[in-house]
């Protein structure tokens, strides 16, 4: 169990605020190797409470070699954790002592890359769905304290019927990917 409670906060306007500015530097330091930056999770969708993380998408052409993506990263003070599980990315972390960050790198096109974005967009479009969502996440930070591998297995169920309802937005309204966030 983790010694960080899991805290979710009523929507900042700040978050945004802090994911352009994030982007920016992401974008000077990444060049043409960050195909898209992107903000994804919930501080990405306004209205919505969220844990206090930003939550960053970088889109590559390749996973391998990390050089490329891995080396900017770490000049910007952003920490590799080359023991993420999810082998469908690499994952990078926020300086200690720095706000709280969370760098997904991604394969451009991948399932993996286009999940979040389906959410997100599906998530601004549908506001009707946030109440449910943030429910559920109150609910579940109270009963499972500081186990974020807890909470966040059980709001497994909740993401794959909502990606179902987007899945099915997506093709009545032949959504695509909007530009690059940075």
């Amino acid at each position: 169990m983790s010694e960080r409670v899991i805290r979710i906060e009523p929507y900042d306007p700040a978050w945004r605020e802090r994911f352009g500015e994030l982007g920016e530097r992401l974008r000077g330091a990444l060049g043409e190797v960050a195909l898209r930056i992107d903000h994804i999770g919930s501080t990405a969708v306004p209205e919505l409470a969220a844990k206090p993380v930003i939550d960053i998408q970088i889109s590559v052409a390749a996973l391998e070699p990390v050089g490329p993506f891995r080396r900017p990263l770490e000049r910007l003070g952003f920490v590799y954790r080359p023991g993420n599980g999810e082998r469908t990315k690499r994952y990078f972390r926020e300086s200690p002592g720095e706000r709280r960050t969370h760098i997904h790198v991604r394969k451009a096109g991948s399932f993996s890359e286009q999940f979040p974005l389906l959410l997100r967009d599906y998530l601004r479009e549908h506001p009707e769905e946030l109440t449910q969502y943030e429910q559920l996440k109150l609910g579940l930070a109270e009963k499972y304290g500081g186990d974020r591998a807890g909470y966040t297995d059980a709001k497994a169920p909740w993401f794959w019927q909502t990606i179902r309802r987007a899945d099915a937005w997506a093709q009545r309204t032949g959504w695509e990917v909007g530009p690059s966030d940075a």
